[in-house]
């Protein structure tokens, strides 16, 4: 692996790190603080682990994705005039 791909991968990699832990916050949050009666709903079903998997899941390749996109977006090396 070249040098510029490694640090492109270590790039990409640092970003998607911080979306993911930006959904974890976001997913205990909702279901630490109840919001919307989440944490009951999930807690009263039968598939519960199966939803909050999902909501992990879910959360953490939206945001990490989006992260990724950011981070790639506000590089900043074309600096034409």
């Amino acid at each position: 692996m070249k040098s510029f791909e490694k640090s492109a991968l270590l790039f990409l990699l640092r970003h998607l790190f911080a979306g993911i832990v930006g959904a974890v916050v976001l997913a205990s949050g909702l279901l630490w603080f109840d919001v919307a009666k989440l944490a009951t709903l999930i807690g009263n079903s039968e598939y519960g682990i199966t939803a909050t998997v999902m909501l992990y899941a879910g959360l953490m390749l939206t945001f990490g994705s989006v992260s990724m996109g950011i981070g790639i977006m506000t590089m900043n090396e074309d600096t034409r005039p």
